[in-house]
Parts: C-alpha cells; structure tokens; sequence
C-alpha cells in the first residue's frame, strides 16, 4: 500500500515562467494578444474557405483543416496557461494533464501529415494539371485528411498511454507550462526505454516521412517550374507554394529542435532551459498565428475571399 501511496499522483504542478515573476504580466498580454489573432484569423480562413466558392478546391480544403487543428491546438493549452500567468493557479489534475497532452501530440503528428499532403497536392496541381481533377478528386482529398486525422490520433493515444502509466514516484513538478510530454517523461522514475524506442518510431513516421514527401514534392515542382516558358506562369506556380514552404520551414524548423534533438538533450539529467521553453512557445502559440497571416498575404484567392466575406459582414 505504502509504495501504490508512492507512485500515485493525482495532480501535476507547471512551472511555467515563474522564475520570472516580472515577466509574467508581459508573458500573459503577449500571449492573449496572440490567441485572439489565432481565433480570428484562422476562424476568418475557415469561413471563407466553406462559403466561398472560389475556394472549394483540394489546397484551401486542406487550408481550412490546418486553420481547425490550430485552433483546437492552441485552445487545448493556451487557456490554461493564462490562467496560471494571472492567477498564480499552478497545478492541474492529473486526467487534465493526460487531455492537454493527447491534444498537443494528437494536433502535431496531424499537422505534419497535413502539410505532406498539402505539398503533394501541389505537386499534382503543379507537374500534373490535366490530371489534377481525377488524381485530387473530392473523395480523394477528403480521405486524405481523414486519414491525417485518424493517424495522428492513433499516435496521441498510444503516446500519452505509454507516458500516462509510468509512476512518478511523488515528482509532481512539471518545468513547463504546459503538460508537454517530452517535460512529463522527466518526472517518471522508472525505465522509460519503451516510451525512447517508441517516440523514435513516432518521429520517424510523422516527421521524417511527411519531410522527404515534401522535399520531393518540391523537387519535382522545382524542376517544372523552370521548364516553363512562361514568365507569368513561373510566377504563378512560385506565389501557389510559397506560403505553404513558408509555413513548413517555420513548423518543421521548431518541431526538429524540439523533438529530434538527441536522447542526452532529452532526457533525464538535463534540465529543461528558458529557451527550450521559448522554442516550445514558438511552436505553440507563435506558428499559428502566423499561419493564417502567410496564407492571406501570399495568395490572392485568400485575400479576394476575405474581403467579400468582411464586406457582406459590413452589408448585413
């Protein structure tokens, strides 16, 4: 009984940013001001990406799917976070842990699929244009995204399962400010090589797998663009991709610092540092936000959509 009383912990405490007292103020303006753009903007795309018309095609489907998962991302954490800025109010239970972290994981391992999706539809639309229709075909691309979904929630589950039932031996102190699983992995007290060996094959099938897709992709974009004999049609082809390659250097260039660094940097002995805290913030509040803003100011289509859904809002 004693060593069940040991290894049991009803509640975690995040550390957050509270050996910064001063900066918590700033910390917890900044972020609000960044989630209400997430809310807006994403939700804007959204909208418009369902009641325009000009925008019922494979690229803005997925558009609108990636603008749903930041907002169900950034919903699942930022919240909470706030609150524990403003109130002081730390601690959160363990079950609540265990959600926030199958949502993190869960909107990440999508994500990744998502933008290797997204850029074989380029490809497609690209390399293969008289083709695009039957090969992007509405059944298609919609499975696509189902199997995104799907896939990712798979991992999430059988990640946060593997984390959630380690014992932790009394270590109830997360140094992160939100229940990331990386920062909870630290606490157990026990061997967590299954959870290593499983978060590698996790890493390589959503990071690493989703990156050679895309790299390819635009390879092969690459190499037809500067075929084209036509300047307005290189132009053209260059402006559909490079929101997209924007979004995936600035999401892939956080998730590798976070996720793929090596085990010693991972893991027990080291503590995690205020940059790693920053980078993870980046990540998860930051990328988001900027999400919507690339895809608006990148891409015509967006922009023609947005204002006529700003001024039928006007209108009414």
């Amino acid at each position: 009984m004693d060593k069940i009383n040991q290894t049991f912990t009803s509640e975690f405490l995040l550390l957050g940013f509270s050996g910064y007292p001063k900066l918590e103020i700033m910390y917890f303006v900044l972020i609000l001001v960044m989630y209400l753009v997430i809310l807006t903007g994403n939700g804007v795309l959204i909208i418009a990406s369902i009641f325009d018309s000009r925008l019922h095609t494979p690229m803005y489907f997925f558009l609108g799917n990636l603008s749903f998962l930041d907002i169900c991302y950034t919903s699942s954490s930022v919240p909470s976070t706030l609150v524990s800025l403003i109130s002081k109010k730390r601690n959160i239970s363990f079950s609540g842990c265990a959600v926030q972290m199958f949502f993190g994981f869960a909107m990440g391992s999508t994500e990744c699929f998502l933008l290797g999706m997204m850029a074989f539809d380029r490809y497609v639309a690209i390399c293969n244009p008289l083709r695009y229709p039957i090969i992007m075909s509405k059944v298609v691309y919609v499975l696509m995204a189902s199997v995104s979904w799907l896939s990712g929630g798979i991992n999430s589950i059988v990640q946060t399962s593997l984390a959630m039932q380690l014992p932790f031996c009394g270590n109830n102190v997360i140094n992160h400010f939100t229940c990331e699983i990386l920062a909870v992995l630290k606490l157990a007290c026990t061997d967590i090589s299954l959870n290593i060996i499983t978060m590698v094959i996790s890493n390589m099938a959503f990071l690493v797998l989703p990156l050679i897709v895309i790299f390819f992709s635009y390879m092969f974009i690459l190499y037809t663009i500067l075929r084209m004999n036509s300047a307005t049609g290189r132009r053209k082809a260059f402006s559909t991709c490079s929101a997209h390659l924007t979004v995936v250097i600035i999401f892939y260039g956080t998730i590798f610092f976070m996720y793929a660094k090596p085990k010693s940097q991972e893991f027990p002995g080291n503590k995690l540092q205020t940059s790693d805290k920053l980078i993870s913030l980046f990540y998860g509040v930051v990328t988001p936000m900027l999400n919507p803003i690339i895809y608006s100011l990148r891409n015509k289509d967006v922009k023609i959509a947005v204002k006529c859904l700003l001024n039928q809002k006007a209108i009414q």
